[in-house]
């Protein structure tokens, strides 16, 4: 820890000269010799001084060589602590005048402000979630805007979702095994929405829910929230032990099972179609509702894409299987836009329930998302071949540079389920972090703390070229030694 008159020194030379000296910072700073890769960890340091207000604006910062020889490293690690806070708007340079300090456009010099660093600017691998070209965004919009329009003159409240948009979803889940109409369609705000809405009404704190490990975190969290008992069931990469989950159906009788059986979040599995008419049998003999969540369905690299889940009851065994449905993974999260089947009296109730905190969705989502289900045919093709281009490129980066990982390449999805071989993967995504990838291990899949700490979930969501500098990446983090992991690290969110 610094001493505070050094901070007033800083100061004062910063007011009398606006030249910093180069012990003067160098006694701010980390050893650098302590840290790997150097030039980021005190990149970041020097941005963070800034942000505090202890080294000044609009100061001269040491000369690269004075700098070097203070921390006793070498000039060029001075150099690219430069290069990079000039990158990032922390510093610029006057011809032939040095490096003077500064702040990014639109940032104020206080405390709350997020500290500069890699993390800022990194390789986002914690969300599984594609964009939407901007063509096929501008078109859509360019299409609803007479039909927005239209709705104008109306109060815009819509609990179940626009008619017309319950319409397609139902004639959606018709072709895919399930006879379904309007009235058995909610429109919600994303799946994550459908489920909070299903646990609110069917579940009272304390009910039990039976669950995978691992599952989707996000789910795993609401559940928490709603002071549930989660009982788990495994998947592995071999798929779901429905031995284990029929017994389990039948000795804790839980209320609720939440299972995502379409190239499953994080595994990739896909359900057999014998396992699923076995697990609807056990569900509808204890009594217990299935929330069927069926975001990925629809990214079928491999094999076909699976018929709805609930089509595999006997008949009328169907009436306690509700099941949830996105857009996020297909076109845009951004979207927002999401649905849950049910059987007709639920949706009634659950759609009088959300009134009592969302009176409906936004018209010119629904709208968007009506002109975008309608063209499925002519835009999922060419996704599910992008989709598999960066599955390619991401095992072949991992064949490269990491062949000591193991992983099964998933017949769909959107992710790599990988198996480090030993328990390092907080440590792995705390230490890639400083070399510019967001990424989450698997223990925050997990239903408890302290699994699957040899497991890293890797989407394959981004362009070859930026997975392949991803997995070079975490192989340079690997490579340099990992930390101990700091038990209050938590995600910002994962999708």
């Amino acid at each position: 820890m610094a001493d505070p008159d050094q901070f007033q020194s800083v100061d004062r030379a910063s007011r009398a000269g606006r030249t910093l000296g180069s012990r003067q910072l160098a006694a701010l700073l980390p050893d650098p010799a302590e840290m790997k890769p150097a030039y980021r960890h005190l990149a970041r340091a020097i941005s963070a001084l800034i942000l505090d207000g202890r080294i000044a604006l609009h100061v001269r910062l040491p000369a690269e060589r004075e700098l070097a020889a203070a921390l006793k490293t070498s000039r060029a690690t001075v150099t690219a602590v430069y290069d990079l806070l000039r990158e990032s708007g922390y510093a610029h340079s006057r011809q032939g005048s040095g490096t003077w300090t500064t702040l990014p456009e639109g940032r104020t010099p206080n405390g709350v402000t997020r500290l500069l660093g890699l993390q800022d600017a990194a390789i986002d691998l914690a969300r599984a979630a594609p964009g939407l070209p901007h063509s096929t965004l501008a078109d859509a919009l360019a299409q609803i805007t007479p039909q927005l329009a239209g709705h104008a003159h109306t109060s815009g409240y819509h609990p179940y979702g626009l008619p017309e948009l319950r319409a397609v979803i139902a004639e959606r889940f018709t072709r895919r095994g399930l006879a379904t109409v309007p009235e058995q369609i909610l429109v919600t705000s994303g799946a994550q929405h459908a489920l909070t809405l299903v646990m609110g009404l069917l579940c009272s704190p304390g009910d039990r829910v039976m669950v995978e490990n691992p599952s989707y975190p996000n789910a795993l969290e609401a559940m928490r929230r709603a002071r549930l008992r989660t009982v788990s069931v495994p998947v592995t990469e071999t798929g779901w032990d429905v031995e284990i989950i029929e017994s389990t159906l039948r000795q804790t009788v839980p209320q609720l099972a939440y299972l995502i059986p379409d190239f499953h979040n994080p595994t990739g599995c896909l359900m057999p179609r014998e396992e699923r008419a076995r697990i609807l049998r056990a569900a509808q003999r204890s009594g217990t509702w299935l929330v069927i969540d069926e975001t990925l369905a629809e990214l079928a690299l491999d094999v076909p894409a699976p018929e709805t889940f609930a089509s595999h009851a006997t008949p009328g065994g169907a009436g306690q299987t509700i099941t949830t449905g996105s857009m996020s993974k297909t076109h845009w999260g951004g979207l927002r836009m999401g649905w849950l089947r049910a059987p007709a009296q639920l949706v009634t109730e659950l759609a009088a329930q959300r009134v009592a905190t969302d009176m409906g969705g936004s018209v010119l989502d629904q709208l968007l998302a009506l002109t975008l289900l309608g063209r499925v045919g002519e835009l999922l093709p060419p996704r599910l071949e992008q989709l598999r281009e960066q599955r390619t490129a991401l095992a072949a980066a991992l064949t490269e540079h990491i062949p000591q990982w193991t992983w099964q390449l998933p017949p769909g999805g959107l992710s790599l389920w990988a198996d480090l071989g030993e328990p390092v993967a907080s440590a792995l995504a705390e230490r890639a972090l400083d070399y510019g990838v967001r990424i989450e291990g698997g223990g925050y899949f997990a239903t408890d703390p302290g699994l699957l700490e040899q497991r890293l979930r890797i989407p394959y969501t981004e362009p070859p070229d930026t997975l392949r500098e991803a997995v070079r990446r975490l192989a340079t983090a690997l490579a340099d030694g990992l930390p101990v992991p700091s038990p209050a690290r938590r995600p910002h969110w994962i999708a």
